[in-house]
């Protein structure tokens, strides 16, 4: 029945979070409207698309109210080293909400950061 999936995420400033997503390595793969300001980009990487959208355009375009509170929830990456996509990601203007620490006894290594709309994004990576 179902052919793909991809996770949208709503930002006044869309360009800003596809610079951001982009800058962790994401690719772009998609811009509605070609010129101008876009409406909706879509980005693909680690097996992953997002879709980064204006809340204006869900109203304008499909009658629908969202919006970009984020924290509604969050995008999970899974690293070969948290610490250092922690740095990178603080580095391409994440905000830090959990430093990277081990847990489950030692079972995973994680880390927090938000994007710049404040959607959470979990860094983790399975340590034994």
């Amino acid at each position: 029945m179902f052919t793909g999936s991809q996770v949208n995420l709503y930002a006044e400033d869309v360009e800003r979070s596809v610079a951001f997503y982009r800058d962790l390595g994401f690719e772009e793969t998609y811009r509605y409207a070609p010129e101008g300001e876009p409406l909706h980009v879509e980005l693909s990487g680690a097996g992953l698309t997002i879709g980064v959208a204006s809340p204006g355009a869900a109203r304008e375009e499909h009658g629908i109210e969202v919006s970009e509170a984020g924290a509604a929830m969050e995008l999970c990456l899974w690293c070969d080293d948290v610490d250092a996509s922690y740095d990178q990601a603080l580095a391409v203007g994440a905000t830090p909400m959990s430093a990277p620490h081990d847990f489950q006894d030692g079972r995973l290594r994680v880390a927090w950061v938000a994007d710049p709309t404040g959607n959470p994004i979990e860094l983790v990576r399975q340590q034994r």
